[in-house]
């Protein structure tokens, strides 16, 4: 396809496909003359790639070719290459923890049987939400928590359930970080909503 079909296909603009070609996010197509290339289906799939990371993960140009060069480089590792696209693992950076709930988090890992990498940065989330609780008063115990774990399992089943039956990795990394990064207002919405059934249940007296 020329670069006018492969901007329809992608939803990414002429003007942007040529800067990603400049930048180097982008492989260069199979030139046909001086002055045009032919661009294939892995163009296509590459691009909504590149699309997700910069405007839904917020990533920056240099950074996303970073990590699309991790991608390449970690290619048929599909467990690897989701964690890159969803930033569970990020190359080259050092994750602070807040250390006196590091112990905690790592207890609830080894609890739950859990395969999670010791610099996850879903770890140092964890511990420092732990550590502002017992700043302000509301300490939580880890064990508080394997409830809402074992929720959190199920909806990573259903997760990975819909990368069922997609081959090309690009495709399952893209599509892996839409449902992420995009669902998860929605999930905090019905969380919101239930809470608000079972307050009208419990507490509304008919």
């Amino acid at each position: 396809m020329r670069i006018s079909e492969l901007s329809r296909r992608s939803g990414v603009s002429v003007a942007t496909i040529k800067y990603y070609l400049r930048e180097g996010l982008l492989p260069a197509g199979r030139q046909i003359s001086a002055t045009q290339a032919e661009y294939d289906e892995s163009h296509v799939r590459r691009l909504r790639l590149i699309r997700a990371l910069i405007g839904v993960r917020g990533l920056s140009v240099s950074t996303t070719r970073e990590l699309l060069g991790a991608l390449a480089e970690h290619a048929g590792d599909t467990h690897l290459q989701l964690g890159l696209a969803l930033g569970a693992i990020r190359l080259g950076e050092e994750t602070g923890e807040a250390p006196s709930e590091a112990a905690k988090v790592d207890a609830l890992v080894e609890e739950l049987g859990w395969h999670v990498h010791e610099s996850a940065p879903a770890r140092a989330v964890l511990a420092e939400t732990l550590a502002t609780l017992r700043t302000l008063g509301a300490p939580l115990d880890w064990q508080a928590l394997l409830p809402y774990a074992r929720l959190a399992e199920h909806t990573a089943t259903l997760d990975l359930d819909q990368l069922d039956g997609i081959e090309d990795p690009l495709e399952a990394a893209e599509r892996a970080l839409l449902l992420t990064v995009l669902l998860e207002p929605a999930l905090l919405a019905l969380r919101r909503m239930a809470q608000q059934n079972e307050s009208a249940r419990r507490y509304a007296g008919g």
